[in-house]
């Protein structure tokens, strides 16, 4: 089936669009350092540490307002994108104010398709931003494109019940947290299933991160 069908269990291709998500998080803005940066301090602080074991250049995808960009090392070349001009705005106010002379650039750009190069990442970062935009599996299509072999993709991310109560309650709630701009739904066998497809990438790591475990930090390297 095609990965992009939004009739596939969970894809809920109609519930997410491109605008949408981009003015949600326009939306979010303002009030997104206070509103989550303490909640997901943790994730951004082992992302970073696993892309610096990495090293080399570092795309950021969904950089948003800058939160983990004084977390990499200063000689390592960050490209951040997020898909929110408004988010990107409180990013270029933070590279200014902490003098983040490694931060090569950043753009509006969609994680579906990324105006880059083939290969011509070491690591590509995406923090709390596969379940958020329309079609995951082509954002991390995208992903393994622009990374070189040898790299790895370093995902932090929510990942849904698969069953009971959780599970309930998180596709119920769906309809409303589709509007804030994310899915509560969203499998680990997503990225199992989409990493089994795709040539050259092999999942070497996933450990749950707080709170309460519903979240994980996943690493998949590129051996082809």
């Amino acid at each position: 089936m095609d990965s992009r069908d939004p009739s596939r269990p969970g894809a809920l291709g109609a519930a997410l669009n491109r605008d949408g998500v981009a003015r949600a998080y326009g939306r979010w803005a303002p009030v997104y350092d206070l509103v989550f940066g303490p909640v997901f301090a943790r994730g951004r602080s082992l992302a970073a540490s696993a892309a610096e074991r990495v090293g080399g250049r570092v795309l950021e995808v969904g950089v948003g307002t800058g939160l983990s960009l004084p977390a990499y090392a200063k000689s390592r070349s960050v490209f951040g994108i997020d898909i929110s001009a408004p988010m990107l705005d409180k990013a270029r106010a933070r590279v200014a104010r902490l003098g983040l002379r490694n931060v090569e650039r950043l753009a509006v750009m969609d994680a579906e398709r990324l105006e880059l190069p083939d290969e011509s990442f070491d690591v590509v970062v995406a923090q709390y931003v596969v379940t958020a935009v329309p079609n995951p599996e082509a954002a991390l299509d995208e992903f393994a494109r622009v990374l070189r072999p040898g790299g790895e993709i370093i995902i932090t991310t929510r990942i849904g019940a698969e069953r009971g109560l959780r599970r309930i309650i998180e596709r119920t709630l769906m309809p409303i947290t589709s509007r804030l701009g994310w899915r509560t739904e969203f499998s680990y066998a997503r990225y199992t299933d989409w990493a089994a497809a795709a040539p050259g990438i092999e999942i070497v790591e996933r450990r749950a991160l707080p709170p309460l475990g519903h979240f994980s930090l996943i690493r998949m390297r590129k051996t082809a």
